[in-house]
């Protein structure tokens, strides 16, 4: 009679921690964000995380990561304008608008810098993009991509976007660097390739890096590996709090009583707060405690005279 080979002993389950704040991750190239992500949460042990739009492959730099009750403001970042710096190469088309692509079409390019800024200034504004085949947009519940791969292309629909800011950082052709503040939904990568159509020699995308989405920026992110380095007692200390997420809207303070009605999802009537002007006209407003340490307790709609809980923040004492 045989026996059973002995089964290996199971490793001990790493306790996850209720962690609640915001970290600004300096995203590698070659890593998705989801997989950093996956990584983050480990590091932290944290019990919840979610990040805050993804960020491609081949791109790099900021992507915020929410812990905890963060993630109940991620959508907040999800709306806001992104910046980019983008290196486009003149004059080779490829199938996925980047460097990852085959090579669709080759032509001479006959630039000059200053024919190069000309051609970024008729892209600022409000403009109609054609999103890629090349992205996870779906159609008939499949996303273009799938269809992309099949080798078919279907037709999509132009969005209206929103270039804020276009500015020309570097030109040593065939490579030029732009920087570029977009609307949600913009893509990079089509709005080089549609810049490389306006020179008349088209252009793929070879590199980009996100330096901000909405107030926050690259100047306190970090990145995996100085978050793997670091000691355990010491990755608290690059979290920010929730509402670094929030740090447009006007603010609030409610006493004690006023909190404790709002934390019951109560609506308190304008008039029987004070509420500086700047609240009163913003769609959206963060509010916190006047005591209790003046924490957050949550984002509300002050409209139609009622200050409105949109969404609450739950504490231990709550």
């Amino acid at each position: 009679m045989t026996t059973a080979p002995p089964t290996a002993p199971q490793r001990p389950r790493v306790p996850r921690r209720a962690l609640d704040g915001v970290l600004l991750l300096d995203k590698p190239v070659g890593l998705s964000s989801n997989d950093a992500l996956i990584r983050a949460k480990r590091l932290y042990q944290a019990k919840k995380a979610g990040h805050t739009g993804t960020l491609d492959p081949l791109a790099s730099g900021l992507l915020p990561l929410c812990f905890g009750e963060a993630t109940k403001f991620s959508q907040d970042l999800l709306d806001a304008d992104k910046t980019y710096e983008a290196t486009m190469r003149l004059g080779i088309t490829t199938s996925t608008g980047d460097a990852e692509g085959e090579v669709l079409q080759t032509r001479e390019v006959r630039c000059s810098e200053a024919g190069i800024a000309a051609a970024l200034a008729r892209f600022l504004g409000e403009i109609v993009q054609i999103p890629p085949m090349y992205s996870a947009l779906k159609r008939d519940g499949k996303p273009l991509y799938e269809y992309a791969r099949a080798g078919q292309t279907v037709e999509r629909e132009g969005r209206r976007i929103t270039i804020h800011t276009l500015e020309l950082l570097a030109c040593a052709l065939p490579d030029v660097t732009f920087r570029v503040t977009c609307s949600k939904g913009t893509y990079v990568r089509t709005l080089a390739e549609d810049i490389g159509e306006a020179l008349g020699c088209g252009a793929h995308l070879i590199a980009l890096r996100r330096t901000g989405v909405g107030a926050l920026t690259l100047e306190h992110a970090v990145t995996l590996d100085a978050l793997s380095d670091a000691a355990q007692s010491d990755l608290d200390r690059w979290l920010q709090p929730v509402d670094a997420l929030l740090s447009t809207f006007p603010m609030v303070r409610l006493d004690d009583e006023a909190a404790r009605r709002f934390l019951h999802g109560q609506r308190l009537r304008l008039a029987d707060l004070s509420i500086d002007d700047a609240a009163l006209c913003a769609p959206r407003v963060r509010v916190y405690a006047a005591l209790d340490g003046g924490r957050l307790l949550g984002v509300a709609k002050a409209s139609d005279g009622v200050l409105a809980p949109e969404r609450l923040v739950v504490t231990a004492t709550s």
